[in-house]
């Protein structure tokens, strides 16, 4: 019943259903931004939380193009960057994970369920928080092995918490995208 109301409303308003789409897009970035610095009870290890951004650009990306999934990377980097401090830069991270996963995807490497978006997820946050960990290396100020020993400790315990989490981002998206007709469904 509320598939068909819905399906009415836009079969009447042609332009309703990319406007409602977008709506829900940027909504749900925007829920993901608040999220980001917020450590609720059972979001967080040792301090560490989710890195809810990543989990939205794996979820976006696993059914898009390589260029589409690297700019919603550079795009929610950016985002990421105007909160916290902009050098190092979350952009190159999210723009390389965003084109990673559609890569991922293109080639059939993995098959999309709960499962291997969560394990996609768990490298993927490994990947961003070794290209941040490299950027600190680069811009000097903490010698190598302090930076190396941290990095281990943040890129484990965000890769685990991210992962654990994803399908709470990624089932209603993709579930959206694939009711308005954005991406193929699944198998």
């Amino acid at each position: 019943m509320r598939n068909s109301a819905l399906n009415n409303l836009f079969d009447q308003h042609p332009i309703s259903r990319p406007l409602v789409n977008w709506g829900v897009t940027i909504g749900s970035v925007l829920i993901c931004l608040i999220l980001l610095p917020s450590r609720l009870p059972g979001m967080e290890l040792a301090g560490i939380g989710p890195n809810w951004l990543l989990v939205w650009v794996v979820a976006w990306s696993v059914k898009r193009t390589v260029f589409q999934g690297a700019f919603a990377g550079l795009l929610l980097g950016l985002l990421q960057d105007g909160m916290t401090a902009p050098s190092p830069t979350h952009a190159l991270s999210l723009a390389i994970v965003g084109a990673l996963t559609a890569k991922l995807q293109k080639q059939r490497y993995v098959q999309e369920d709960f499962i291997s978006v969560a394990l996609i997820v768990f490298g993927m946050a490994v990947l961003a928080e070794t290209v941040t960990a490299i950027q600190f290396s680069l811009l000097g100020g903490r010698s190598l092995a302090e930076i190396w020993t941290y990095h281990q400790f943040v890129a484990l315990s965000s890769a685990i918490l991210s992962s654990l989490w994803a399908p709470v981002v990624y089932f209603p998206l993709n579930r959206w995208w694939e009711r308005m007709g954005i991406v193929e469904p699944t198998g």
